[in-house]
Parts: structure tokens; sequence; C-alpha cells
């Protein structure tokens, strides 16, 4: 790692260093953009508690309700009706995605429409929400507002992704998530450390220190299970592994193989009954989501846990598909030693998938649910937490950058070995 980041300093990687510049220069641009209240909004009293996880994407732009207040999440949410679309529920979309660049292209422009519609809904209701004494052209000024906030960060994203580094909607999500780490750790030196006497001083320093231990401790965890896999051994009829040093071939299935999807799939359900409620300004159903759906709430949060699990099998076996596996690599003159083609190789990655997606969706349903656990017996400021959604996210990104980046240096040193 030390290396990868030495050579970024080199002089020959002059454009290498450009391209991170540039990044951060737009991430910069859209944390600008977060403190820019929208007009004609009372963010001093605005309570966000059911869109936790929207707020902490954004970089806290919902809690201030800038024009960033819906970031990314549209066209989130766009992407992931478009991948449930192709999953020959809507034959248009499915021979799209057959279709190569050329009908990739189509889908990335549909699903751009899509995003851009969902943020003008997403932003009447909540200006619809947190303006009760609003009128209709006020609802329609700040939901245009929003939508264009969120039209202008997928352009940004864009930029990131052609001249910057990364994917740029996800660098663009880890920036907001990022951007309130500090004063979260200087939330919880206030609330450990008291100052009072020696003694109580250096306890609440060694506290601080288990809490920032323990923290990175479940960082190294979430990186351990997003880098864990299940390797397939595969053979082929027209190859042979017999000879000296030959390369054993596998398929890789990641423990993890769902990612975050399932967390913001179980958060936008269960944030639903919420916002219902408070667009309806139905105090008795707000009432009765505060109490038994609300992620403070035993009930809430074990339909959180709940939702997570079966979102994560639910989105496992849309991306991965045993049936469509099996028939390729029988195509292909592969084979897994042991297993027959066809069916019963179908049922035996089948079989592998249930048993790797188990782990891995108690492993989501932890990860998200530990701050919500930390919460309820910490005596902590509730912005102070362990793990969480964001934590996933951002060590998802941070690898992707850094495979990116490693990459990149490998064909540089490649091709420059080749020149002399």
């Amino acid at each position: 790692m030390f290396k990868i980041f030495k050579q970024i300093f080199n002089p020959a990687n002059k454009d290498l260093r450009k391209k991170i510049w540039y990044t951060l220069a737009c991430l910069f641009l859209f944390k600008i953009g977060t403190a820019i209240v929208v007009p004609g909004v009372d963010n001093e009293n605005l309570n966000v508690g059911f869109l936790q996880l929207l707020d902490m994407m954004g970089g806290g732009a919902m809690q201030n309700f800038s024009i960033f207040a819906l970031g990314v999440m549209p066209y989130i949410t766009a992407s992931i009706v478009m991948q449930l679309l192709q999953m020959d529920i809507i034959p248009y979309f499915t021979e799209l995605a057959k279709q190569g660049q050329t009908g990739r292209n189509k889908i990335n422009q549909i699903t751009r429409i899509l995003g851009i519609i969902l943020a003008f809904v997403q932003g009447y209701m909540f200006s619809f929400a947190f303006m009760p004494n609003g009128e209709v052209m006020d609802y329609l000024e700040v939901s245009l507002v929003l939508t264009a906030g969120t039209a202008f960060l997928l352009w940004v994203g864009d930029r990131i992704t052609t001249k910057g580094l990364g994917n740029g909607i996800s660098m663009i999500i880890m920036a907001g998530i990022l951007a309130s780490t500090p004063y979260m750790f200087t939330e919880a030196w206030g609330a450990l450390v008291d100052t009072t006497t020696t003694q109580s001083t250096f306890l609440g320093v060694i506290t601080f220190i288990l809490f920032v231990l323990v923290y990175v401790a479940v960082i190294l965890g979430v990186l351990y299970v997003q880098l864990a896999e299940r390797r397939i051994p595969v053979q082929y009829a027209n190859k042979t592994n017999s000879a000296k040093n030959a390369k054993q071939t596998y398929m890789p299935f990641k423990i993890n193989s769902a990612g975050v999807i399932p967390v913001i799939f179980a958060s936008a359900l269960i944030s639903v009954p919420a916002l219902i409620a408070q667009v309806a300004k139905n105090d008795a159903w707000m009432a009765f989501v505060n109490k038994w759906l609300s992620l403070s709430s035993v009930t809430g949060f074990i339909l959180f846990i709940i939702f997570i699990i079966l979102f994560s099998y639910f989105y496992t076996f849309i991306t991965i598909k045993p049936k469509e596996l099996s028939e390729n690599l029988q195509k292909n003159g592969g084979y897994i030693p042991g297993v027959r083609p066809g069916e019963e190789t179908e049922e035996y990655v089948t079989r592998v998938i249930n048993r790797i997606t188990i782990v891995g969706s108690l492993f989501l349903a932890l990860i998200a649910g530990l701050p919500y656990i930390f919460g309820a017996i910490s005596t902590l400021p509730t912005n102070v937490s362990l793990g969480g959604t964001g934590l996933i996210i951002v060590v998802g990104v941070v690898l992707e950058c850094y495979k990116q980046l490693e990459n990149g240096l490998i064909s540089r040193s490649y091709k420059s070995r080749r020149s002399h």
C-alpha cells in the first residue's frame, strides 16, 4: 500500500495526481452545496429522524434542507428499479441488457431520466412535509430547486468518473458520509473526557482510546467480510491443470454479494410509514409509527433486520443466477469437479449461495443495526455510533478506488518496461 502511495508522487505520474486533485475539487464543491439552504425553508426545527440514511449519505444536507438535500439517492433508487426491470420483468429492458454497450448506454439514459422524475416527486413530498404553511407554488419552487440539485450532482459525478478517480456517484456518497466523521469523534471526546479533575481526565482519555480501538476493529471486520469470498474450482475440457505451476481456475462468490443495497431497501421501506404520516400531518398515525415502526423501537428494529436478510437473498439471486451460470459454464466446456454439468451444477451453486448469503446477510444486519444497539446501551450523543451502513459504503468505495489506483500503476509500470 505504501509503495503505491509513493508511486503517486512520482514525477512520471503527474496526470494521476491531476485526477486526484480534480476529484477533491469536485467533492469540495459538493460539500459547499450541502451548506446552502433552500430559499424560504426554516431548517431550525427540522426533524429528519426517519430519513437518517438519506441525511447521512448527504453529509447532513437533509438536516440543513440544502439544495443537495436529496443527494444522489433518487438516481440510486432509479438504478435499483432498472436492475429489477431487466430481470425478465419487462422484455424491452431485458433485450437492452443483452445489446452490449449500446444497450447499456440506453439504460443509463433511461435511468437518469427516471432519477430526475423521482427527485421531483421526492422533493415535492419533502417540501410538503417540512413546509406546513406553504402554498402550491412554494412547494413547486422547492421541488424544482431540489431536483436541480440532484441533477447537478449527477453531472458532477459524471465529471469525476470521466476526469477524476473512481466512480463519481460512489465518491459523492462517500464524501457525504466522511464529512460527519470528524464531528462524531469530537462529540465522543467531549462526552467521554471530563477535564474537571486529573483522574477523571485520565479515565476519559482511556475510554476514548478504547472507543477508537473498537471503531477500528469494526472497520477491520467490515473490510475482512467485504473481501471474503467462496471460491469454487472449475475445470475445462480443453485445458489441463496438471502442468507445473498451472493456475487454478475458479468461480468466486463474495460472502456479501448484495453489498449495501439490502440496507438501502430496508431503510427506505421502514421510513415509508413515517413519511406518509409526515405528509398527511396525522398526529395519531405519527405517534403509532414512532412507537411501533421507528428504528428506536424494538418492533421497528426487528422488522429492519428481517427486511435486510430477506432483501439480501432477493438481491443476491437476481444478480447471480445459478441457472444461467450453469448454462454458460457448460457452453464453454467447463465443469465443477465432482459435479455433473446441468441441473446438478445449478443445484450445487444454489446451495453454496444459500449458505454464504446466510453469513453475509447476518453480518450486514449486524453492522447496520450496531448503531441502534450502541445507542440503546450507551449514554453518548445520538450522532456518536459504531458501525452502520455508512461504514460499509465507505469501505467498499475505498477498496474500489485502491484497486483502480493499483491497476493503473501496474499498467503504467508494464508499459514502461515494454518501452525499454
